[in-house]
């Protein structure tokens, strides 16, 4: 069977979803983000002029803004009883507004957006680690064998890079044989699709999508933007390649008998984790390993829970602020010695908050590796909680000499991506 071009695939879908969505509003009653985003139409009306947009019709402003707003956190699907995914509902009627842009613009759109992530990537990766350990993120080329697992790390998680060493040192200590793919050359393509650019993000995306397949039987992902990204948009409509994506928690939890006799050495601290739903049992998972962990307490801050990641609240930067300001405080409250993340968008944008509450912040992973005698530096907050360009770039001397960095366009990178929240 031959694989449509991604655009006539999603286009397919989009009718599946117009002949089965009834408008009923029951994901738009479940949905998290109408009242932040100040959004006071019924949910009939919403998911009704949701409808309108996909079938190119005239359309309510707060149906195109409560699709802008969509954060991801998936509260939606299993409310849906027709069928209906709402969640790629609403990421077809942003697709849709994007669309409405010049081809040339998109692709602009979708080329700014990319070259700023990989330069990021690029720069931030290597003011953290030695050629040596950049290369185990090259693992995929290392041989012919075929391993138990493809850990796929999408791009941004190198940003910091620690979380994903504990990744490799944890399945090490299982005796897991993976291979690792990823970075910007095994990229999902999100960011070309969020700008609309369909033909780019379907070269890279199916091109990501076969050699992940290639690679191995079973892929775990970290990144929950890939996950729905690939798992959501991209792979449903590729007939002609089979793959499945398994978030890595649920992976671990699943061996959390094999991982038990491991933890070994008490960590004594009362713990909050910051969560999102976004991937479904992701937290959940991360809760039952901390629970495994001797000596931990376990507090639930019984905060809202929104979005796959910290940066699906980027539309409403207020809101997102003010989401992150209860955290903190509620982990303050509850008189917590940590306040534990799950993943790397949320590590970048909470860690240096540290420096000004009566607790540390940390990647969760951390907490696991403690037990099990593994230790690896987060040098990302390290670097952050300085917030001065001059102070990092010192303190990130020996990695910038070593690989050669560039120093403008470290200062550049640095002044994008770790002052500020």
């Amino acid at each position: 069977m031959t694989t449509l071009p991604l655009e006539q695939a999603l286009d397919v879908r989009v009718l599946d979803i117009l002949d089965h969505c009834t408008a009923c509003g029951a994901c738009a009653e479940v949905c998290p983000m109408p009242a932040p985003a100040g959004i006071e139409a019924e949910p009939h009306s919403l998911t009704s002029g949701v409808l309108a947009l996909l079938r190119g019709e005239e359309h309510s402003a707060e149906a195109a803004r409560w699709a802008a707003v969509c954060t991801g956190s998936g509260h939606c699907i299993p409310a849906c009883q027709y069928g209906v995914n709402p969640r790629f509902m609403l990421a077809m009627a942003r697709l849709a507004v994007a669309k409405r842009k010049q081809s040339t613009d998109r692709r602009r759109d979708g080329f700014t957006r990319f070259t700023g992530m990989t330069t990021g990537v690029r720069v931030l990766s290597r003011l953290q680690l030695s050629p040596e350990l950049l290369a185990r993120f090259r693992a995929e080329e290392d041989g012919e064998e075929t391993p138990d697992v493809v850990f796929y790390t999408g791009c941004n998680l190198l940003k910091t890079p620690h979380i994903a060493l504990l990744c490799f040192d944890i399945m090490d200590a299982l005796g897991i044989r993976y291979r690792v793919m990823g970075g910007p050359s095994h990229c999902c393509g999100v960011l070309q699709f969020r700008a609309g650019d369909l033909a780019t993000s379907g070269r890279i995306a199916y091109r990501t999508v076969e050699r992940l397949a290639g690679a191995g039987n079973r892929v775990l992902s970290w990144c929950p933007s890939c996950q729905v990204q690939l798992g959501e948009i991209v792979v449903p409509g590729k007939s002609d390649t089979k793959l499945e994506l398994e978030p890595f928690l649920l992976f671990l939890a699943a061996r959390l008998d094999d991982l038990r006799p491991l933890l070994r050495l008490p960590v004594r601290k009362r713990v909050g984790l910051h969560e999102h739903p976004g991937v479904r049992g992701v937290s959940e998972a991360a809760r039952q390993i901390l629970e495994a962990i001797p000596g931990l307490e376990f507090v639930d801050l019984e905060q809202p829970r929104i979005g796959w990641m910290c940066n699906t609240l980027n539309p409403l930067p207020a809101y997102k602020r003010q989401v992150h300001q209860d955290q903190l405080q509620a982990a303050a409250d509850a008189g917590v010695d940590t306040l534990a993340g799950i993943y790397h968008a949320c590590h970048r944008e909470l860690c240096s908050h540290e420096r000004d509450w009566p607790f540390e912040v940390i990647n969760f992973l951390e907490l696991v590796g403690e037990s099990m005698g593994l230790v690896r530096a987060d040098l990302f907050k390290r670097l952050k909680m300085m917030q001065d360009v001059d102070a990092i770039l010192a303190a990130a001397a020996p990695m910038i000499d070593c690989n050669h960095v560039d120093l403008e366009e470290a200062r550049s990178v640095i002044a994008a991506d770790m002052l500020g929240e």
